[in-house]
């Protein structure tokens, strides 16, 4: 009888973390990321997901959390990315908000290139449930 109560828990503990590890491995695009210090050029995410290959785009913003001008990108894969880094194309200062986001690589002419400006279709922003897939951190 112990036995057989043994097996049934090592059974139960084996498939409870199989779908906790597919729970967790199952969800849909997003950015995780923090606070941090910019001050080396580079904000980092320390897990993108995409549901296919496209970039990791940082944008300004403010307390109106609207997606302002691009201040930097970094090519993703479809799938888990982790510490996805994109060099800064300007100066962040302390303080500042940024907008990390996903973005497609479609619609544009060259695959590769990242083609999109504020507003522009080419290469824009995915959206999952019409909400932007995004985390806002802060510049320290």
């Amino acid at each position: 009888m112990m036995k057989n109560i043994a097996r049934y828990s090592i059974a139960s503990l084996v498939m409870a973390s199989s779908l906790a590890f597919a729970a967790a491995h199952s969800e849909g695009p997003m950015v995780k990321a923090m606070d941090q210090d910019v001050a080396n050029g580079v904000v980092s995410a320390s897990l993108v997901k995409a549901a296919e290959n496209g970039w990791l785009v940082v944008h300004r913003t403010d307390a109106a959390m609207k997606p302002g001008p691009v201040v930097g990108y970094a090519p993703l894969r479809r799938g888990d990315n982790y510490d996805v880094a994109a060099i800064l194309q300007e100066s962040v200062a302390p303080g500042d908000m940024l907008m990390l986001m996903v973005h497609a690589e479609t619609g544009g002419t060259a695959t590769g290139v990242f083609e999109y400006t504020l507003g522009a279709t080419e290469d824009g922003p995915i959206r999952v449930d019409d909400a932007l897939v995004m985390q806002v951190i802060t510049a320290k």
